[in-house]
């Protein structure tokens, strides 16, 4: 063979190798996200309904942060493991005020937040946070807007608010919709009037994503609902509801999933309408049930059993709230927590432990329970 074509294969070959190792490389790199805009309910609430309302009682917040932090917990969420895992400071709540720093992106969530307004008839005012996501959007575009008309300002305001680049490549994560469940059974639903009203839900949700992708957004992680039938407010509320093989309500989790199997039905057709966007479904469902099916395995025990309660098989009551005061054979005592969070998976009944939302957060974020199945920090390359 010619020597100069033998040096121009060996040449073309080590070039290749070359470029598609550099090319495996690039793709598994991290995506280095410079904020998170979290849009939510109590499960990711950091302090927005706190600031705008009441700061949640003690002994929420005394795992981690030693007081009430305005999260509805013991400790940590998972936006709070979200912001770690990027290596981001803790998000502030776009309605909190104070000694604020947006730099690293807002929370918009709220307790008690819904999809849907909530003076829709399945949802009568008064009985959600008004903060309903549509809302949470207006928030969201507002901030954007006016974030760089203080920037321009210079000086201490440009160190506090995004850059404007920022939003193009920042994480945008959902953690919302269990109240459009929940609060509507507390208001006399049936299982199958709320079945009929999720396709309504899911398209106010599929709405508010077009909205963000339409103002910049596009890397988008959406948590479906957990599974509500393992709560004990479900639980001690509907006692005559059949059980699964592990203690659940099964309605009340057949429920979930139909919610969950409808958004992510809605998620894959967002896809094929927005090819230039990453959203992933996360399957917090899976992840969270897990800790219900092998509890001892996971290290934990007592799943059913909520840590800060009073009352019943399941340690709950609608009128005994975790820091609250309630009246016992003539005394008043105050709710408190069990004797230790880190083995407990419901806090208060209706919210979880610090150590679930930890366990949850390592499984969904590596990738293992989303579709597709991307790893957070590889959140921004479209699938």
């Amino acid at each position: 063979m010619d020597p100069t074509r033998t040096i121009f294969i060996f040449l073309s070959v080590l070039l290749y190798g070359s470029t598609t190792g550099f090319s495996r490389v690039f793709s598994s790199e991290s995506c280095r996200f410079p904020a998170i805009f979290n849009f939510g309910a109590s499960n990711s609430d950091t302090g927005g309904f706190a600031a705008a309302f009441i700061q949640p009682k003690p002994p929420n917040g005394d795992t981690f942060f030693g007081m009430p932090s305005g999260r509805v917990c013991d400790g940590r969420l998972i936006v709070d493991f979200t912001a770690e895992s990027l290596g981001l400071p803790f998000l502030s709540s776009y309605l909190n005020s104070l000694a604020t720093n947006f730099s690293h992106g807002a929370n918009f969530a709220t307790v008690s937040s819904t999809i849907r307004s909530p003076t829709a008839d399945v949802i009568p005012q008064g009985q959600a946070s008004p903060f309903y996501l549509s809302l949470q959007y207006s928030q969201f575009a507002q901030f954007k807007n006016r974030s760089q008309i203080i920037r321009r300002q210079g000086e201490i305001y440009a160190s506090l608010m995004p850059r404007e680049e920022t939003f193009a490549k920042a994480l945008y994560t959902f953690d919302i919709g269990q109240n459009d469940l929940t609060q509507s059974l507390f208001l006399n639903m049936s299982i199958v009037q709320v079945i009929a009203a999720i396709p309504d839900i899911v398209n106010h949700f599929s709405d508010n994503i077009k909205n963000l992708y339409s103002l910049g957004a596009r890397s988008f992680w959406v948590y479906n609902t957990r599974p509500i039938g393992c709560f004990p407010q479900i639980l001690t509320s509907f006692p005559s509801a059949k059980k699964d093989s592990v203690g659940c309500a099964k309605p009340y989790n057949q429920l979930a999933q139909r919610f969950n199997a409808e958004l992510k039905n809605a998620l894959a057709r967002l896809r094929i309408e927005f090819p230039l966007a990453t959203i992933v479904y996360a399957d917090l469902y899976s992840a969270i049930y897990s800790l219900y099916t092998h509890p001892t395995k996971n290290g934990f025990e007592r799943p059913l059993v909520a840590c800060c309660g009073y009352g019943g098989n399941y340690n709950y009551g609608r009128d005994a709230t975790c820091g609250g005061t309630i009246s016992v054979n003539g005394k008043n005592i105050m709710v408190g927590s069990c004797k230790d969070t880190s083995v407990r998976v419901s806090w208060d009944g209706v919210h979880f432990t610090e150590a679930a939302n930890k366990f949850a957060f390592d499984l969904v974020s590596s990738g293992d329970f989303s579709n597709p199945p991307i790893p957070l920090k590889l959140a921004c390359r479209p699938r």
